[in-house]
């Protein structure tokens, strides 16, 4: 299921793309994760042609807040936990203390996840599918 967000369309970028302020919705509010009050402005495609100061209905697809949120929060976890078995097993090739050629695995796999994630955030920005739409002026 999609959700649905109100907003008003502050400016028109290019022909296709408005910023919209709007509301935080629950999932949003109960994140946490952005700093500053319960509005935000997003950019969003605006292909019925919606103009500066109407409100509108926004739709985020909730499949792309579940595939962000598990690149964001879960993929380091997997990274650093596959990253000390990665360093241990270095370890016990070579013949060394295992402890810290796990910290090492870890710790590389969760700087490689880093990586990948602010890979997959500025794909994620100009990605088409992956934005939020304006469906309709209300």
């Amino acid at each position: 299921m999609d959700k649905q967000q109100e907003g008003i369309v502050l400016e028109v970028i290019g022909g296709n793309l408005a910023k919209v302020k709007t509301s935080r919705h629950n999932d949003c509010e109960n994140c946490g994760a952005c700093p500053g009050n319960s509005a935000m402005v997003l950019e969003a495609l605006n292909d019925i042609g919606a103009k500066p100061g109407q409100r509108v209905a926004i739709e985020v697809r909730e499949i792309n807040m579940l595939k962000a949120a598990f690149i964001v929060y879960i993929l380091p976890l997997i990274a650093v936990f596959f990253g000390a078995i990665a360093g241990g097993a270095v370890a016990e090739r070579l013949g060394n203390a295992v402890l810290w050629w796990q910290i090492t695995g870890g710790m590389l796999a969760l700087i490689l996840s880093v990586i990948y994630i602010k890979y997959f955030d500025n794909a994620a920005r100009t990605d088409v599918k992956m934005q939020p739409i304006i469906v309709r002026i209300l």
